[in-house]
């Protein structure tokens, strides 16, 4: 879209009409502005030549396309690009999955068949990690170790495709709390203050690691990282066996105390996954509490243009000048580079008389 930043300038059109409206002609050469002496001598050079209709018309329309070249230069004329969306103020976002053993534990069910639980965070997860477009994620995953699987990015997808091909047991088959937290720390310090956000998945308790789970939620406390832990797994499940079907606790190797605590200490909050549904609501809750920002500033670049209409008066200009100059029969005749006189060169007879 082609646009004015100074649409005003047009204003100034008319300016020559009314200067020669208010002005009157000189009635004698004492009052003329501009006096040319040897005016006479060009006319007599050049004579009065008669040009067409055509040339006359144009000798006439010139300075005004002239005039009105300039104030489209004048006017800022420039040209909108497309809306390009800049990055907001966004949050640093650092998700950390558990991929122990027991995260292969069917006990959560979707549609008609059981399914692990570190499938069902895929699920649920895949749709949270979507919707933070303007956020920075990052994705730690751990086991008997701690491992970055993404630094921070703006890339969503890609972290959604990095979880969706993680494995059980490839990060070892304990789980290691703290030395997560420690990662999620070391990756994070740096960043600004108000956008330290963790996300903390698992279904067990410390066992691996050289640092305990609230060490580390006090290290996060020092440099204000906020902590949200999720414990994963149902809290009932029924095997069905030979005998009949037998209730058992699925999570009771769950550490919901020490997760509590983590959440405490870092003013974070902990949440219960035991199913699709509270997965769902958990990371609702999360878009509240770490709101997604959707009112984006957007920017349309402006690419100026005044240079054209200017390069347009220049030629114009350049047209007027040489009808004036041919109108008046004035011509500009060989000068040597060393005299202002042509140099005939002497006759070889002369030359040997010489």
């Amino acid at each position: 879209m082609i646009s004015a930043e100074w649409w005003t300038a047009f204003f100034f059109f008319p300016l020559p009409w009314i200067v020669k409206w208010i002005i009157p002609p000189a009635r004698s050469a004492d009052q003329t502005a501009l006096r040319v002496p040897f005016y006479d001598d060009l006319k007599e050079l050049g004579g009065t030549k008669a040009i067409g209709r055509r040339k006359a018309l144009l000798s006439n329309l010139l300075p005004y396309l002239i005039w009105f070249s300039l104030l489209v230069a004048a006017s800022g004329l420039h040209v909108v690009g497309p809306a390009i969306k800049l990055p907001s103020e966004s949050r640093d976002l650092m998700i950390a999955v558990d991929l122990s053993s027991s995260m292969n534990r069917t006990d959560f069910r979707r549609g008609n068949r059981d399914i692990d639980r570190l499938e069902a965070i895929k699920v649920v997860m895949s749709d949270f990690i979507e919707r933070r477009e303007d956020d920075r994620l990052g994705l730690i995953l751990f086991g008997s170790q701690a491992y970055l699987q993404s630094p921070l990015t703006y890339d969503n997808t890609i972290i959604a495709t990095l979880l969706g091909e993680s494995r059980i047991g490839i990060a070892g088959s304990k789980t290691a709390l703290g030395d997560a937290i420690g990662l999620a720390i070391k990756r994070l310090k740096d960043r600004p203050a108000k956008s330290r956000v963790l996300i903390l998945l698992t279904d067990g308790t410390n066992t691996s690691g050289e640092l305990s789970p609230i060490k580390a939620a006090q290290l996060a406390l020092s440099v204000r990282l906020k902590i949200y832990t999720i414990g994963i797994g149902a809290e009932k499940q029924i095997i069905r066996g030979v005998l009949g079907s037998t209730k058992v606790d699925p999570s009771k190797d769950l550490d919901e105390k020490t997760l509590k605590k983590i959440a405490e200490i870092t003013d974070g909050r902990y949440f219960r996954g035991q199913d699709i549904e509270s997965l769902e609501e958990i990371y609702v809750l999360l878009d509240q509490l770490e709101p997604a920002k959707s009112d984006a500033a957007t920017l349309r670049p402006k690419r100026a243009l005044f240079h054209w209409p200017l390069g347009i008066a220049l030629f114009l200009s350049t047209i007027m000048a040489f009808l004036y100059l041919k109108k008046h029969g004035i011509h500009f005749p060989y000068v040597n580079n060393n005299s202002s006189l042509p140099i005939t060169p002497p006759k070889l007879s002369e030359k040997k008389a010489a």
